[in-house]
């Protein structure tokens, strides 16, 4: 039997690999590189000859298609256009290709070479905002609300879609299939699990018909960046079709009375630019459910990534599956207004 372990999904992504892969393109790093926090993928900051600094995403392997990266590209320079302060790829030059490099997309921003795929996006500073100043949080809402101003003009063709299906049944299937759930928790969990998700499917059922539109996706604040001039955010890599609300409550405090004054603040500016659905307010448990769930087996589906044992430790034990049940208890009451 085989028991050679899985190839490591970035195990020849040295720093002579990234600075070769920039140079294939016609970007000459000076040999500055440093890494950024992602578990997803990887990022570095680049410093280049010509005395700009850029940042290089390298996405994960079989993660996502070329379409759905490039659509996820076509969203960030559509609200460039439309001047919401995003951080938007560079339209990449093929005839400074070189080698086996090929560059796609229409403007191309997706450059290839052998089993890698990556973009390059200029480098922006920020702060965290301060999510406790209600003028900070009006402000971040009028930014949302123009995202969404764009978001609703089209639909994705290739993202996913933020639904019941792709961050609930399919997740907790998989983490059922594969053994993930440790043996002596694994009944409880999958019994609390589905009550979960059958309270989840009856709030969306509540609130139908929803519009869906297309959303940052992960819009939690160590995506959003503040400078003097406002907000602007990074990181479209989880774009995807769904509620508008999915990209407001990732934002608000655990404290009920807090988050209530939140929302308000961030409701306040978004219907400057955009209309809000109220009954979309009694999806928020819902998709802390989803999340909850998708999350679970996301950290396990990366388990063999070096990088998620050294950061997620706590990870797999039975003591973690035994908060997961509790968590989802709580979230089946607060669901059933218990």
């Amino acid at each position: 039997m085989d028991h050679a372990a899985p190839p490591q999904p970035f195990a020849d992504l040295t720093p002579h690999a990234v600075l070769d892969a920039m140079a294939d393109i016609g970007l000459y790093g000076d040999g500055r590189l440093l890494q950024l926090n992602s578990y997803e993928n990887r990022v570095f900051q680049v410093a280049l000859e010509d005395g700009n600094t850029v940042v290089a995403k390298f996405y994960r392997p079989a993660r996502w298609s070329n379409e759905q990266i490039l659509e996820e590209h076509a969203y960030a320079l559509e609200l460039d256009a439309a001047e919401v302060p995003v951080v938007a790829p560079l339209v990449l030059d093929p005839r400074q290709a070189r080698g086996a490099l090929r560059c796609l997309g229409a403007p191309p921003t997706l450059a290839t070479l052998g089993g890698m795929r990556f973009a390059v996006a200029p480098r922006r500073a920020g702060r965290a905002p301060e999510l406790d100043d209600p003028e900070v949080l009006e402000w971040i809402g009028r930014f949302i609300g123009r995202l969404h101003a764009v978001g609703r003009q089209r639909p994705f063709e290739h993202r996913r879609t933020l639904d019941i299906d792709t961050f609930g049944h399919a997740p907790r299937k998989w983490l059922l299939d594969t053994d993930k759930v440790t043996a002596a928790e694994r009944p409880r969990w999958s019994d609390v699990s589905e009550r979960a998700l059958t309270l989840v499917a009856q709030h969306f059922a509540a609130a139908a018909p929803l519009r869906s539109l297309r959303l940052h996706g992960d819009f939690h604040p160590g995506n959003l960046l503040w400078t003097p001039q406002g907000p602007h955010f990074v990181d479209l890599d989880d774009a995807a079709m769904g509620p508008a609300v999915q990209d407001l409550w990732t934002l608000l405090s655990g404290d009920p009375d807090v988050a209530r004054q939140q929302l308000a603040a961030l409701l306040e500016g978004y219907e400057t630019f955009c209309d809000f659905d109220r009954r979309e307010l009694a999806l928020v448990e819902a998709l802390r459910t989803l999340r909850m769930i998708h999350h679970s087996a996301w950290l396990a589906q990366r388990w063999d990534d070096p990088a998620f044992p050294a950061a997620f430790p706590w990870f797999g034990a039975p003591s973690y599956w035994s908060q997961q049940i509790e968590h989802l208890l709580m979230q089946i009451d607060v669901m059933t207004g218990a």
